[in-house]
């Protein structure tokens, strides 16, 4: 579990397309302005195109239904399932995104509050 809660805390943000939705770090708040968004922890990332950039010096490029993340791990999306390649998966369902990990989080307008 503390690997997972590590992993976590170098990929601040699952990003789920269709409807631009994060699933973050529990107990963190996100604002989206833009192509930005900030979390309340101090964290922020930037979207250009399919790159994203993070405020902890990573970085992810979207091809197709993958995610390529510059610590080497990648994502897989399947309709409204996230799963990562070490092993963790989230789940959108509305305006809510469920964590393998027993996370979640809910958007509310251009924010996300995560538990």
């Amino acid at each position: 579990m503390k690997a997972l809660f590590a992993l976590l805390l170098a990929l601040p943000l699952t990003v789920l397309a269709q409807q631009y939705q994060i699933h973050g770090q529990p107990g963190t708040t996100y604002n989206q302005l833009g192509n930005f968004t900030y979390g309340s922890d101090g964290t922020s990332s930037q979207q250009i195109g399919n790159f994203r950039y993070d405020s902890n010096g990573t970085s992810s490029q979207r091809i197709g239904n993958f995610t390529y993340h510059s610590n080497g791990v990648s994502d897989q999306q399947l309709g409204n399932f996230s799963y990562r390649s070490d092993g963790t998966s989230v789940q959108r369902i509305g305006n809510f995104t469920y964590g393998s990990d027993g996370s979640n989080c809910q958007r509310i307008g251009n924010q996300t509050y995560c538990n």
